[in-house]
């Protein structure tokens, strides 16, 4: 694992990204709706992973190159399939319909600034420790293993609470009301503290080599886009404003990490 061979390897895993987006760009351009880059992050970490699992082909241990990709891959290609069977039919995000309704000139231009090529670069940064992983020629370690048992929950909590919130969106009964039962009665948001764990498990996997080990800005980004900036604190503002039970929700509920729900 050489500096030259890892500066190749990002700059072959940043054109995957930025392809995996102009691509996405375009659709939204085409159909007016720029919510499809939310479709596109998952599959853009996947592009990634298989990107430089190929570049690193011969290089790295395989073991490890091969489960560190499948891991990102499923994980990524899960996530997409559902953000794209839940915005079927729909709008516009009102996320990027206000960020949009700020652009001092060229909308679609704008959007490709403020909204693309941002993600671009996040899915670049974030992806580090899948990069620097498939390139480690250490022998499989306690690192994987460990790993991958964090990314199996995160994965398995992540699934498992969309899986519940779709169901009750589905009943028409439930129209006004806040899901408090499974994985939601104990945390606000354990879709998005499984996908924390998913990226935590990915960074460990990487831990066998130091290299690795200095990619921990991945996973603490991402845990701070999900907790603290456009995941938890946007959906409960949202909510607030459309569901008249969540401030109770709110108090007797986790924000984040599950939790036993306080009386």
């Amino acid at each position: 694992m050489t500096v030259q061979t890892l500066l190749i390897n990002a700059g072959v895993g940043l054109a995957a990204a930025l392809a995996v987006v102009l691509v996405a760009f375009a659709v939204g351009v085409s159909t007016g709706r720029h919510r499809v880059i939310d479709v596109a992050w998952g599959l853009g970490f996947s592009a990634i992973a298989v990107t430089t699992l190929l570049l690193s082909t011969g290089q790295g241990d395989p073991v490890r190159g091969w489960t560190i990709t499948t891991l990102t891959v499923v994980w990524g290609v899960r996530l997409s399939a559902h953000i794209a069977v839940r915005g079927r039919g729909k709008g516009e995000d009102p996320r990027y319909e206000r960020l949009l309704s700020k652009a001092p000139g060229n909308r679609s231009w704008y959007a490709l600034r403020m909204v693309y090529l941002l993600q671009a670069g996040l899915l670049w940064l974030i992806s580090a420790p899948v990069q620097v992983a498939q390139y480690d020629d250490s022998p499989v370690d306690g690192w994987l293993y460990a790993g991958a048992a964090v990314w199996l929950v995160g994965f398995a909590m992540e699934s498992v609470s969309d899986h519940q919130l779709r169901r009750f969106a589905a009943d028409p009964g439930n129209a006004g009301k806040v899901l408090d039962s499974g994985l939601w009665r104990y945390s606000r948001h354990p879709n998005y503290f499984g996908d924390a764990c998913v990226w935590w498990g990915l960074y460990l996997i990487a831990c066998s080599s130091w290299v690795g080990a200095a990619t921990i800005a991945a996973p603490i980004l991402m845990t701070y886009f999900l907790a603290g900036k456009t995941g938890k604190p946007l959906m409960d503002t949202h909510m607030r404003q459309s569901r008249p039970g969540y401030e109770d929700y709110i108090r007797r509920t986790s924000g984040f990490v599950p939790l036993p729900p306080r009386r």
